[in-house]
């Protein structure tokens, strides 16, 4: 299997960082579950690969629908998570793009929030086409761009606090990436052969504790922990002023945060 300098910076970046994702992002990327197994017409008996399993939230929202999923991950720390919270699942690592399974294995895919951590989104894609069965659907989520406040919030806190981006992350070629807009996945999942394509924007509000939003990147998880990795203490406690500052508008009477936020969804029939 070939990977990129990008696939091989997301793996060192979720190395060992299940818990801390389990405690911050995890919920905010639950939100689109039911949604995104609806859109695939995850019932009883379908037989379901739940890629970038994550924490297992998906796998386990389809096992009470009683269907038969597999979820896969490339993360050794996510599977441990995912095998507690999705005990009637088949939980399997497992690397894009490159699965351990036949083709026309199942009769559809998910992939939440996915796209958005592979060096080859289109490769990736085409991977799950080929272990659906024709008529088979998949249905992925991203993050769309320009970033919904949520996400454009870490940037705000950043440029207030004076950190400068480096410029030596690794990026997708140019050739790989695409708009992170509803035409422009839709023309990803049209390249890589799917057909009846729908796309559309979910909206919700994210309400979570002020310290497991913060924490998520204080522990690294995301492009906002990568970034917040590389400050030294004294940058660190500047950006928790920031952050506290910036965050203050969000705060409802109970001391949560209430984010505003979107994702792209997007689902693909096989041939």
């Amino acid at each position: 299997m070939t990977t990129t300098p990008f696939d091989d910076h997301e793996r060192s970046q979720w190395a060992g960082r299940a818990t801390a994702y389990q405690g911050s992002f995890a919920a905010l990327c639950a939100h689109p579950a039911a949604a995104l197994l609806d859109s695939a017409g995850v019932q009883a008996g379908v037989r379901l690969l739940d890629v970038g399993t994550g924490a297992g939230t998906v796998a386990a929202l389809a096992c009470s629908r009683a269907a038969q999923v597999v979820a896969v991950d490339a993360e050794p720390s996510m599977l441990e998570l995912a095998r507690q919270q999705a005990p009637a699942a088949e939980i399997r690592h497992a690397v894009l793009p490159a699965l351990p399974f036949t083709d026309d294995a199942f009769d559809a895919a998910v992939a939440n929030f996915v796209l958005n951590h592979v060096g080859d989104p289109a490769a990736a894609l085409a991977e799950l086409r080929r272990v659906v069965r024709p008529g088979g659907r998949i249905a992925v989520t991203i993050w769309p761009y320009p970033s919904p406040p949520a996400q454009q919030l870490w940037n705000t806190i950043f440029d207030a606090a004076g950190v400068e981006r480096p410029t030596d992350l690794p990026r997708l070629a140019p050739d790989k990436d695409f708009p992170r807009t509803p035409d422009g996945l839709s023309e990803l999942l049209h390249r890589t052969g799917l057909t009846d394509i729908r796309c559309e924007t979910i909206t919700w509000t994210h309400r979570t504790d002020p310290e497991s939003w913060w924490n998520g990147p204080a522990n690294g998880i995301g492009a906002p922990g990568a970034l917040m990795q590389r400050q030294d203490p004294s940058t660190i406690d500047r950006i928790r002023y920031h952050y506290d500052q910036h965050t203050a508008t969000y705060r409802t009477p109970d001391g949560q945060l209430a984010l505003p936020t979107a994702a792209l969804l997007a689902i693909g029939s096989t041939n």
